[in-house]
């Protein structure tokens, strides 16, 4: 068995035309990394949109399912601190409940690679009180037009319990309620 070496050719010292820009081309839209994308309402189109909830005692993770998104609306206003995050999830994976974040101030960090949403989780009732939650997201791209984050948050399931009502299955104990957020807001026409 013979081994042949590696090829010792140049490069080419041109590159094919094809390679080179040409000088009419538009740039990509450039985005000031600290600031969100251009105001206006954006939604997560179906399928664009995950969500999974986990039921943590200590270190452990009890339980892990997909939620159902019933909402995921993005508000931009002109000052971040205006801006509006809503997600409702429902279905099997909360017993037929619906839980909402509602996120009333977005706030860019290390120069808006992240954001930290301060909001509220509740259930669908409007009657009754919601726990504070803080939703942190890693911001993956952003466009004038278009956000995709992934992020985490997590909430004590005792003070969840009480002050909303809301109760996971006695059979899987939990301290700590997870939400993972995987979303890409479009602006909507």
């Amino acid at each position: 068995m013979t081994i042949e070496p590696a090829s010792t050719r140049p490069l080419p010292a041109h590159p094919s035309p094809a390679a080179i820009p040409s000088p009419d081309a538009t740039p990509p839209p450039r985005m000031d990394p600290g600031r969100l994308p251009r105001p206006g309402a954006y939604a997560a189109a179906p399928g664009r949109c995950v969500t999974e909830l986990t039921h943590r005692l200590g270190p452990l993770v009890v339980l892990r399912r997909r939620a159902d998104v019933e909402e995921a609306a993005l508000t931009v206003a002109p000052d971040g601190q205006d801006s509006v995050l809503r997600l409702t999830l429902g279905g099997d994976a909360l017993g037929g409940e619906l839980l909402t974040l509602v996120g009333t101030a977005i706030e860019p960090m290390a120069g808006g690679a992240r954001l930290r949403v301060h909001g509220s989780l509740g259930t669908g009732d409007a009657s009754l009180e919601t726990l504070p939650a803080t939703l942190l997201l890693r911001v993956v791209e952003r466009t004038d037009d278009r956000l995709l984050v992934v992020g985490t948050a997590r909430v004590p399931y005792g003070p969840l319990h009480r002050t909303t009502g809301f109760a996971l299955s006695r059979t899987r104990p939990a301290r700590h309620l997870g939400l993972l957020v995987a979303a890409e807001f479009t602006c909507s026409p």
